[in-house]
């Protein structure tokens, strides 16, 4: 099997090879992200078993007790497999065994992207966009295949929602007779695609934008308080969370923010929290103990501020009709932890 290009193979159908039998998020997505490429478009999904016809494939993905992208084969099953994005290349940081769909995605994820967004392979833009769709869609779907729990200790709830626990209740039921299962696995691979191509377009039109705001408002956080902790966002409804932990070490920021300010969709003002890491409900340094769950007026007075609408009853998100009265509220809070 020669890794000719299957482009070149004038008049012939190109196949994708993949397993028959119950599907999986991973190869779903594989083929999925397969098809987005002009060389894969028109074809054909292969599901099978037998090694005689995975042999006539273009290419073959989880199936097969092969990794050898020379000749565009993707299994991740064999006993010696221990390949993570890291592995493969040491500049990128993570560690979780890959799938077939991370293994497609390292090697074909750039091409793919650099055909969804009109962008060239080498545009930075691209590079950023990789590993964001990486770190929050792919990477999930590779720990989930490979049976890796997302945390080492015993988790408080179920999580039965997440994208692979949707492809598996797409398999036909165990009681279910004269199920075409080829025809659930197109109906998966639609749901999956749909996903990843909102999630590319999310990173491209909705997140990158964000970048520049969160970069102002570092820049200009010595002029929205004298300690540098507290920044003021121009748009409301800005994803600035990620990129703020990115900037902030980017920069050398030190302090930390604590606060960022920001108008909502009736143009009054929100102070929220900055939490400990992306992820968790625990903040860097909530509003002050004694407003949480307080509403208007009895908040205005017990914290001396005009004009307050709420503070959540976990300290991490408040509220003001003016941003004079936000800024006071984050302001009022750091002093109470700095004069202690």
């Amino acid at each position: 099997m020669s890794g000719e290009s299957p482009a070149k193979k004038a008049n012939i159908m190109v196949k994708i090879g993949t397993h028959n039998g119950t599907f999986h998020c991973d190869e779903v997505l594989a083929c999925f992200m397969l098809k987005q490429l002009p060389q894969y478009r028109d074809a054909e999904i292969l599901r099978t078993r037998e090694s005689s016809l995975l042999d006539e494939c273009d290419i073959v993905v989880d199936v097969g007790g092969v990794y050898n992208p020379e000749n565009h084969r993707y299994d991740h099953h064999q006993r010696n497999f221990k390949e993570c994005m890291n592995s493969l290349n040491p500049h990128k940081k993570w560690i979780t065994k890959l799938s077939s769909a991370g293994l497609v995605y390292f090697h074909f994820g750039h091409e793919i992207l650099s055909h969804l967004l009109g962008l060239s392979v080498q545009d930075p833009t691209t590079e950023l966009i990789y590993d964001k769709v990486y770190e929050n869609f792919l990477e999930e779907v590779d720990a989930i295949d490979n049976g890796i729990d997302a945390t080492n200790e015993e988790p408080r709830y179920k999580v039965t929602t997440t994208i692979s626990n949707r492809v598996a209740r797409m398999n036909p039921r165990w009681n279910e007779e004269n199920v075409d299962e080829d025809k659930c696995f197109h109906k998966a691979m639609d749901m999956v695609g749909a996903e990843f191509l909102d999630r590319v377009n999310f990173y491209k039109a909705t997140w990158l934008p964000a970048r520049d705001i969160v970069l102002r408002a570092l820049n200009a956080r010595t002029e929205t308080h004298s300690t540098g902790e507290i920044i003021s966002l121009s748009e409301g409804g800005s994803p600035w969370k990620d990129h703020l932990f990115t900037l902030e070490e980017e920069l050398g920021i030190s302090p930390p923010i604590k606060y960022v300010l920001y108008p909502d969709s009736n143009s009054q003002w929100r102070v929220q929290c900055v939490p400990l890491r992306l992820g968790s409900f625990d903040n860097r340094l909530p509003l002050s103990e004694e407003w949480r769950g307080l509403r208007d007026e009895e908040l205005s007075q017990k914290c001396g501020i005009p004009n307050c609408i709420f503070v959540h009853s976990s300290g991490f998100i408040g509220g003001n009709k003016t941003y004079e009265g936000a800024l006071a509220m984050a302001a009022a809070s750091l002093q109470k932890v700095e004069s202690r």
